[in-house]
């Protein structure tokens, strides 16, 4: 259903989120929740359980494969989102062009805090970004997704198994994504490249899930979740793993 997730600041209109924005506006800024803000943070939006918010994704994902999206109209809200946001998951995807989570999940603005590099991997900086979501956004679940036909992960197979070398940064980029991709190649998988994609997501989620102090430990007190997915440009699913 479309109203399913009407929290959302498209769904709920200005007057709801207005005044809760007045006593939330931490969420919009750049300091990490205190006793104050914990309290606020209890009546959020997005204060829902990590199974819920997964549900919700799956949903929209369902509605994207069946071409019955309800994201068309983004104006709306517009005013209330400028000052507040209450996103419910937290994205990290590839930066490949074909790859878009708010369409693929049928989520508008304000609902996903998506953060994308080739080869969604976790690093500092992304990682920075991941607990600001998870530690002042009050995200519940996030996801390491990534895709077939990746362009990143099959050119890491190729550094690993031909020696190929890459210009600029690149090689950088690849070192990253080398743990995942050696792991996958040593079990002699049939298809390279689909197996290296789920191993590159597994081994980040595994990552993101160790990040201390402050991943780590909102997912040991259940607060928060961290999954895997596979999103499959040809036909649209996701599939979580």
């Amino acid at each position: 259903m479309c109203d399913a997730h009407d929290y959302a600041v498209s769904r709920r209109g200005v007057l709801g989120l207005g005044a809760a924005a007045a006593t939330t506006a931490f969420a919009g800024g750049f300091a990490l929740p205190g006793k104050a803000n914990a309290q606020q943070a209890a009546s959020a939006p997005n204060d829902i359980s990590p199974e819920e918010a997964l549900a919700r994704l799956v949903e929209g994902n369902a509605r994207y494969v069946a071409d019955s999206g309800c994201n068309s109209d983004f104006s709306v809200g517009r005013a209330a989102r400028a000052g507040v946001q209450y996103p419910f998951a937290g994205i990290l995807s590839c930066a490949d062009s074909r790859v878009a989570p708010e369409l693929l999940f049928d989520h508008g603005p304000g609902e996903l805090f998506v953060m994308r590099v080739a080869g969604n991997f976790v690093d500092v900086s992304g990682l920075a970004s991941i607990e600001y979501g998870v530690a002042v956004l009050g995200i519940p679940l996030l996801v390491v997704m990534g895709h077939t036909n990746c362009g990143a992960v099959s050119a890491t197979i190729n550094v690993v198994k031909e020696g190929t070398e890459l210009p600029g940064h690149l090689p950088d980029l690849v070192g990253m994504l080398k743990p995942g991709v050696e792991a996958a190649l040593a079990e002699k998988p049939a298809d390279p490249l689909a197996a290296a994609t789920r191993a590159n997501v597994v081994h980040n989620v595994e990552k993101l899930k160790a990040a201390g102090p402050i991943v780590a430990e909102a997912v040991a007190s259940g607060k928060v979740r961290v999954v895997g997915a596979i999103y499959d440009i040809a036909t649209g699913k996701v599939e979580f793993i």
